[in-house]
Protein backbone atom coordinates (compact mmCIF):
# COMPACT_ATOMS: atom_id res chain seq x y z
CA UNK A 1 0.00 0.00 0.00
CA UNK A 2 1.78 2.97 -1.27
CA UNK A 3 2.47 5.14 1.71
CA UNK A 4 0.10 3.02 3.83
CA UNK A 5 -3.00 4.55 2.21
CA UNK A 6 -4.83 1.27 1.65
CA UNK A 7 -4.43 0.24 5.24
CA UNK A 8 -5.99 3.29 6.86
CA UNK A 9 -9.00 2.95 6.54
CA UNK A 10 -12.52 -24.47 18.29
CA UNK A 11 -13.13 -25.50 21.30
CA UNK A 12 -11.05 -28.25 22.83
CA UNK A 13 -8.73 -29.10 25.66
CA UNK A 14 -6.13 -26.51 24.64
CA UNK A 15 -8.54 -23.66 23.95
CA UNK A 16 -7.64 -22.00 27.24
CA UNK A 17 -4.11 -21.23 26.03
CA UNK A 18 -3.62 -17.62 24.96
CA UNK A 19 -2.15 -18.57 21.59
CA UNK A 20 -2.01 -22.23 20.60
CA UNK A 21 -0.50 -23.90 17.57
CA UNK A 22 -3.43 -23.28 15.23
CA UNK A 23 -3.72 -19.64 16.19
CA UNK A 24 0.04 -19.10 15.96
CA UNK A 25 0.20 -20.68 12.51
CA UNK A 26 -2.75 -18.63 11.36
CA UNK A 27 -1.21 -15.43 12.72
CA UNK A 28 2.00 -16.11 10.83
CA UNK A 29 0.02 -16.64 7.62
CA UNK A 30 -1.94 -13.43 8.25
CA UNK A 31 1.24 -11.42 8.86
CA UNK A 32 2.81 -12.75 5.66
CA UNK A 33 -0.35 -11.96 3.69
CA UNK A 34 -0.39 -8.43 5.09
CA UNK A 35 3.24 -7.94 4.04
CA UNK A 36 2.48 -9.27 0.54
CA UNK A 37 -0.59 -7.05 0.27
CA UNK A 38 1.53 -4.01 1.07
CA UNK A 39 3.95 -5.02 -1.68
CA UNK A 40 1.15 -5.65 -4.19
CA UNK A 41 -0.52 -2.36 -3.37
CA UNK A 42 2.61 -0.46 -4.30
CA UNK A 43 1.17 -0.77 -7.80
CA UNK A 44 -1.08 2.28 -7.94
CA UNK A 45 -3.30 0.65 -10.55
CA UNK A 46 -4.20 -2.13 -8.08
CA UNK A 47 -4.31 -0.02 -4.91
CA UNK A 48 -7.94 1.09 -5.16
CA UNK A 49 -9.17 -2.40 -6.03
CA UNK A 50 -7.17 -3.92 -3.17
CA UNK A 51 -8.57 -1.35 -0.75
CA UNK A 52 -12.10 -2.22 -1.82
CA UNK A 53 -11.44 -5.97 -1.61
CA UNK A 54 -9.97 -5.55 1.88
CA UNK A 55 -12.97 -3.51 3.01
CA UNK A 56 -15.43 -6.11 1.69
CA UNK A 57 -13.65 -9.00 3.40
CA UNK A 58 -13.29 -7.07 6.66
CA UNK A 59 -16.96 -6.14 6.64
CA UNK A 60 -17.99 -9.76 6.12
CA UNK A 61 -15.54 -10.85 8.80
CA UNK A 62 -17.08 -8.38 11.23
CA UNK A 63 -20.53 -9.76 10.43
CA UNK A 64 -19.40 -13.35 10.97
CA UNK A 65 -17.17 -12.97 14.04
CA UNK A 66 -18.58 -9.86 15.69
CA UNK A 67 -16.83 -7.23 17.72
CA UNK A 68 -15.88 -9.38 20.71
CA UNK A 69 -13.82 -12.45 19.82
CA UNK A 70 -10.69 -14.39 20.66
CA UNK A 71 -7.81 -15.34 18.40
CA UNK A 72 -9.02 -18.93 18.62
CA UNK A 73 -12.45 -17.95 17.32
CA UNK A 74 -10.82 -15.92 14.56
CA UNK A 75 -8.56 -18.85 13.60
CA UNK A 76 -11.62 -21.10 13.47
CA UNK A 77 -13.34 -18.70 11.07
CA UNK A 78 -10.17 -18.50 9.00
CA UNK A 79 -10.28 -22.27 8.50
CA UNK A 80 -13.60 -21.91 6.64
CA UNK A 81 -13.14 -18.46 5.13
CA UNK A 82 -12.03 -19.33 1.61
CA UNK A 83 -15.56 -20.06 0.41
CA UNK A 84 -17.21 -16.93 1.77
CA UNK A 85 -14.26 -14.69 0.85
CA UNK A 86 -14.42 -15.99 -2.72
CA UNK A 87 -18.17 -15.32 -2.85
CA UNK A 88 -17.84 -11.84 -1.36
CA UNK A 89 -15.10 -10.82 -3.79
CA UNK A 90 -16.88 -12.32 -6.79
CA UNK A 91 -19.90 -10.14 -6.02
CA UNK A 92 -17.75 -7.03 -6.46
CA UNK A 93 -17.39 -7.72 -10.16
CA UNK A 94 -13.79 -6.51 -10.21
CA UNK A 95 -11.25 -8.20 -12.42
CA UNK A 96 -8.07 -9.61 -10.96
CA UNK A 97 -9.41 -10.53 -7.51
CA UNK A 98 -8.72 -14.28 -7.91
CA UNK A 99 -4.98 -13.52 -8.05
CA UNK A 100 -5.09 -11.62 -4.76
CA UNK A 101 -7.73 -13.66 -2.92
CA UNK A 102 -5.44 -15.34 -0.39
CA UNK A 103 -3.44 -12.16 0.20
CA UNK A 104 -6.52 -10.01 0.81
CA UNK A 105 -8.08 -12.72 2.97
CA UNK A 106 -5.00 -13.10 5.17
CA UNK A 107 -4.42 -9.35 5.42
CA UNK A 108 -8.03 -8.77 6.51
CA UNK A 109 -7.64 -11.40 9.24
CA UNK A 110 -4.32 -9.87 10.29
CA UNK A 111 -5.82 -6.42 10.69
CA UNK A 112 -8.98 -7.75 12.37
CA UNK A 113 -6.96 -9.88 14.81
CA UNK A 114 -5.77 -6.72 16.53
CA UNK A 115 -9.26 -6.38 17.99
CA UNK A 116 -9.23 -9.81 19.65
CA UNK A 117 -9.73 -9.76 23.39
CA UNK A 118 -6.57 -11.84 23.80
CA UNK A 119 -4.46 -10.07 21.16
CA UNK A 120 -0.82 -9.46 22.03
CA UNK A 121 1.66 -8.18 19.44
Amino acid sequence: MAGGRVLRGRTGPLSWLPVGGDEQSARLEWEEAYRRLAETASDELREDALRLELEVVTSELRRRVGGTFTLLELADEYARAEVWVREALAELGLSGWPRTLSVVEGAAFHLYSRGAVDYAP
